[in-house]
């Protein structure tokens, strides 16, 4: 039996008994929880063992435990496309995202001067300017505001030759953007589904992180990747918003979990928005 056979084997030994004891005490909330579990994961493109055995017994518990949460919010929003470019966005949310960029662009050396050097060493690093909501480092008076439809900005850092294993987000409330600030010509991509963007090719990746994905950098250079968080397209965004708000708390705590391998770059810090 290899190593992979034998951890999967220690997960189907754990869940059996946990899922029979569920089923005894709470059938009828166990059975909706493994319905809205298996509609949630046939979203995904590769339907084989890995893609399960992440969903229910890995890395996906969370985004398993929230898919009655997530398939509500699919009924409140415009249709998921997976995989998504940014012409089919509204039109407001076309500027915000541009206007960000724009910044981005227009800074690109300061603020990847900025980031390595508060960087340091490190295999993954996250320098937030604002983290669903919260304003954090301040140091790009641009950022220093409230967007309305844009919940996170940051800039995503790997050191070379540094990737992430293939995982799923926990909340479908929001869109995840990435754009790359260094194209390099070489094995720096990320993957969702069947969807595999390279860089160089395509700056720009926007995706729904519920989806299995990963990130590659079998580069010998650091990446830097623009990190954002938009609310859904929906009928009504300010519903949207507004629950991303309230849960905000809860999703901070989630992601902890999410982010522990990754150094994170102004959470500690606060600063109320100028008013602009």
């Amino acid at each position: 039996m290899t190593k992979t056979q034998r951890k999967n084997f220690r997960k189907l030994v754990i869940a059996i008994p946990i899922l029979a004891i569920a089923f005894y005490f709470i059938p009828i909330i166990t059975i909706i929880w493994l319905v809205c579990g298996f509609i949630d994961v046939m979203r995904n493109d590769k339907k084989d063992a890995r893609l399960f055995s992440l969903y229910f017994t890995g890395n996906g518990i969370f985004t398993w435990l929230l898919a009655p949460f997530n398939l509500l919010v699919d009924l409140l929003s415009y249709r998921n496309r997976g995989v998504w470019k940014l012409e089919q966005f509204p039109p407001d949310y076309q500027r915000e995202v541009n206007e960000v960029l724009d910044v981005f662009k227009a800074r690109k050396s300061e603020i990847i001067a900025d980031i390595d050097a508060s960087f340091g060493a490190g295999r993954r690093g996250m320098y937030v300017y604002q983290w669903y909501g919260k304003h954090k480092i301040d140091n790009v008076q641009e950022f220093n505001k409230d967007f309305k439809y844009i919940k996170t900005i940051a800039v995503s850092v790997f050191s070379k030759r540094e990737s992430t294993s293939w995982h799923f987000g926990p909340l479908r409330l929001s869109l995840r953007i990435l754009y790359n600030l260094i194209p390099v010509d070489a094995e720096i991509f990320v993957e969702c589904g069947n969807a595999k963007n390279y860089w160089h090719k395509n700056p720009m990746f926007i995706f729904d992180d519920t989806l299995l994905h990963r990130s590659v950098n079998e580069y010998d250079g650091r990446r830097y990747c623009v990190f954002m968080d938009i609310i859904r397209p929906s009928p009504m965004p300010r519903l949207i918003a507004a629950m991303l708000s309230v849960v905000s708390v809860s999703v901070e705590r989630i992601n902890s979990v999410f982010y522990k391998n990754w150094k994170m770059i102004g959470q500690n810090k606060a600063k109320k928005p100028e008013t602009i």
